[in-house]
């Protein structure tokens, strides 16, 4: 069943029509369920793509994604683990995205591991230990 969002142009709230068919969608004339309006916006849904552990791993093996990455720069390497965490797509946890955030406003991996005793038990440790 084909499904589109809009957003409405005079009280600016969003909402989404469903069609039957794509045949109904054509010949439809939307309107605001909200205040009536014709003045509409088409909006564009996020789009995902289904990827498998081992497409994945690839990207993450890919050494082109190495190019560019300054080993002594805590910001360089913050962007990789922000992409290495992406890619996975899974919640690293709270002690990771402090590192990465640490290492964003340009802090040492020394000072943070210093500072972090208990962060060798977690997916940020493992990610930072990658990333050096």
């Amino acid at each position: 069943m084909p499904s589109y969002d809009f957003r409405c142009q005079d009280c600016r709230r969003t909402f989404t029509l469903r069609y039957s068919t794509y045949a109904d969608r054509d010949s439809a004339k939307p309107a605001c369920p909200h205040c009536g309006s014709t003045r509409l916006s088409n909006l564009i849904r996020r789009v995902a793509l289904l990827t498998s552990e081992d497409t994945r791993a690839e990207r993450l093996a890919d050494p082109s994604r190495l190019a560019g990455i300054d080993e002594n720069d805590p910001r360089s390497m913050a962007r990789l683990m922000r992409e290495m965490s992406s890619e996975t797509g899974e919640d690293m946890g709270s002690e990771f995205n402090e590192v990465v955030d640490r290492l964003e406003s340009g802090e040492s991996p020394d000072s943070i591991e210093d500072s972090m005793p208990d962060l060798g038990d977690s997916a940020a440790s493992s990610a930072l230990d990658d990333a050096l």
